[in-house]
């Protein structure tokens, strides 16, 4: 698993259980709903911290919360 794709699986998982749909992430973050539903393309590869930082600020939650997950500790290194 990439880096990428635990992060959107991060985001879908919490706003899942918080049952939030990705256009209220976006008005929430602050962003808009394009940039939502793009970090979810599995197509597109690459996502800023600076906009992960955002859907955190929206979900009011801060950086080491949110990477403070089992699914980012056994992450395959990534060489391209």
């Amino acid at each position: 698993m990439t880096v990428k794709d635990a992060v959107v699986l991060r985001f879908k998982d919490i706003c899942k259980e918080r049952n939030i749909k990705y256009n209220e992430l976006a008005t929430r973050s602050g962003v808009t709903p394009s940039t939502a539903y793009s970090m979810m393309d599995e197509k597109r590869r690459d996502i800023s911290i600076t906009t992960i930082k955002k859907f955190c600020d929206g979900l009011d939650m801060t950086l080491s919360d949110f990477f403070n997950a089992d699914i980012f500790n056994n992450l395959e290194q990534e060489i391209d």
